[in-house]
């Protein structure tokens, strides 16, 4: 057969495979000249668990289930697969969310950040040291700044992407966008593996103040396909996609950013990807195949849930079909990381960093006259939040004196976090006020009319199953309804009201007054509200287009620790009111 025919006829096939009139896999089958099989693994969402342990708990992480948390168990993971599929045939990343989440991150952001003290980030000696390929931007990366963000990467051995992240100013890619890994293939021709990073829209509402003006985020699906051709053309045989954004289709902020949870929408609609590894809903997908909608071709998804809990593992047979790898059977599944020990040197490369953590969130900071715990704070006004309710609302109080808004009554917004949280009778530590405010959120204040805070309390009373009069009251179904979750269930203090479950949604609450008298629709108020809830997490009205009278970036769990701190004694009896009960036609639920 002469060169020309030869090409001819293998432009004729790529063509054929590309319209969908034939897939690689019959084409493959029709006469195979040789085949190797790759391993892709992934993880997503370690959130800043470096080791199996819970700081808020002071011990081994333990939940109902019995997962285990914690890169040193991936690095096992990894290792055992590595050993049993050959390292040169391996490959390892992760979808994002990566140095926020536990108090060890946080010491290295806030307390001895490593963009003063020049000391590698956990995280950064933790991923350097398992080996990773590549690792993509999740949105929590943005929490603590760019600056801490840009020398986090500096110290990153593998490339951090984010294609669809990008300069507010010049349009261009502000990370590397993608890589192409090259697996030899003993006496043949390499395989050559395109990765393209995509990071999560909400950056641009959940870290304004971190990013607006500096970067934009683009849609996913639009830079996929800007991306894919060009790491085809660069002679990628195997495209994958590693999105940090889940895979339902819907958005937690409407419609005025592109899809926050499109990663199936990139397999649906973009060509030429082979799987899609994605994070950020925090589940376990361990397969998944979508149809692609031009090809016709099986896209294949995997999540491997959160916290090192899981660890994707993806298996490819790729055929070689006239000179070119293609890509024949795929699959995957998660392994448990409860399932294997904690990699030694993982946990010695931590320990130092690891102890000075510990040491800090046990730090007693304040007494607490009496037990205080949370958990019933889902159903009940507990004294526990109105701790948070009474720091935020001194510090929005104090921000605005002197200001126009100084005469204003001042409300404050607060969602039950954790139900596990206690400050105990007498030492309270930093780690006891650190389970009460999981969360690295900062504080405003915005103003609020009657009728909106009318509106946002009908809202925030959507967590509740309806119940009727008489109806017996189970406190294991009361809430999550809809599946909301707890921390979309906002409690507003410097108001009374009641909230009757057995009414439905949207005409709920009842008997909404400041001081003892009924608020008038155009009354103002100013409410101390968190960044999340401000920019537009959960969905609430009114508040993202509110005016904003405060935000001087103060984090809201240091600044009840410092609250503590200064007062030296946590009391209930100087900040607790009861200002919201559960009723049916009046009556109290409890």
């Amino acid at each position: 057969m002469s060169s020309n025919v030869r090409r001819a006829l293998t432009t004729g096939a790529t063509a054929m495979v590309a319209l969908g009139l034939v897939t690689p896999a019959a084409l493959a089958a029709a006469s195979p000249d040789h085949t190797v099989k790759i391993t892709v693994m992934a993880s997503s969402d370690i959130h800043g668990n470096a080791l199996n342990w819970d700081y808020f708990k002071n011990t081994e992480y333990d939940d109902s289930a019995h997962n285990d948390v914690g890169l040193a168990k991936v690095s096992t993971l990894v290792k055992q697969i590595r050993a049993d599929r050959g390292a040169d045939h391996t490959l390892l990343f992760d979808s994002g969310d990566t140095i926020q989440g536990t108090p060890l991150d946080y010491y290295y952001a806030k307390v001895e950040p490593i963009t003063e003290s020049r000391e590698l980030h956990p995280m950064a000696k933790a991923m350097n040291a398992i080996g990773y390929d590549a690792v993509t931007l999740g949105n929590h990366e943005f929490n603590y700044g760019l600056p801490l963000l840009a020398r986090w990467i500096k110290q990153m051995d593998a490339p951090v992407l984010g294609a669809n992240a990008v300069s507010a100013t010049t349009g261009r890619p502000a990370y590397e966008p993608f890589v192409i890994k090259t697996m030899k293939v003993k006496g043949d021709k390499p395989v050559k593996v395109g990765v393209l990073g995509l990071t999560n829209p909400g950056v641009a509402i959940w870290d304004k103040d971190n990013v607006d003006g500096k970067l934009k985020f683009l849609d996913l699906v639009a830079t996929a396909k800007k991306w894919v051709p060009v790491i085809r053309g660069l002679g990628a045989d195997v495209v994958l996609v590693t999105a940090h954004a889940g895979d339902n289709g819907l958005s937690s902020y409407g419609t005025d950013l592109p899809v926050e949870n499109a990663a199936a929408m990139v397999a649906e609609e973009v060509p030429g990807v082979d799987a899609v590894l994605f994070g950020h809903a925090h589940n376990e997908v361990p397969q998944r195949f979508v149809t692609n909608k031009v090809t016709g071709e099986q896209v294949l998804l995997t999540e491997p849930s959160k916290w090192g809990q899981r660890l994707s593992v993806v298996d490819f047979t790729l055929t070689k079909q006239r000179g070119q790898w293609s890509v024949t059977t795929k699959s995957s599944t998660t392994l448990n990381a409860n399932t294997v020990a904690e990699d030694p040197k993982i946990v010695a490369l931590m320990k130092s960093q690891h102890d000075k953590t510990v040491g800090y969130v046990n730090q007693v900071i304040a007494q607490s006259k009496e037990q205080l715990s949370a958990a019933e704070s889902p159903y009940k006004d507990t004294a526990i939040l109105d701790y948070i309710q009474k720091v935020q609302t001194d510090l929005v109080s104090k921000a605005i004196a002197g200001t126009p808004e100084a005469s204003l009554p001042v409300l404050s917004i607060a969602a039950p976090f954790s139900r596990t949280a206690v400050f105990p009778a007498g030492p309270v530590s930093v780690r006891d006020m650190a389970g009460l405010y999981v969360y690295d959120n900062t504080l405003l204040g915005i103003t609020l009319t009657g009728t909106q805070i009318k509106d946002y309390l009908e809202y925030s009373a959507k967590y509740f199953t309806q119940v009727a009069p008489g109806a017996p009251v189970d406190v294991a179904t009361l809430t999550n309804a809809g599946g909301t979750p707890d921390y979309n269930y906002d409690q507003l203090s410097g108001v009374t009201y009641d909230i009757d479950i057995s009414k439905p949604v949207g005409q709920r609450i009842v008997g909404l007054a400041y001081q003892g008298q009924p608020i008038a629709a155009d009354q103002r108020f100013v409410v101390a509200i968190n960044n999340y809830r401000q920019s537009g997490g959960g969905g609430f009205p009114h508040v993202k287009t509110a005016p904003v009278v405060y935000n001087a970036q103060v984090e809201i769990r240091q600044a009840l620790i410092e609250y503590a701190t200064a007062s030296g004694t946590i009391d209930p009896a100087t900040f607790a009111e009861a200002n919201w009960k559960l009723v049916r036609e009046g009556v109290p639920v409890f």
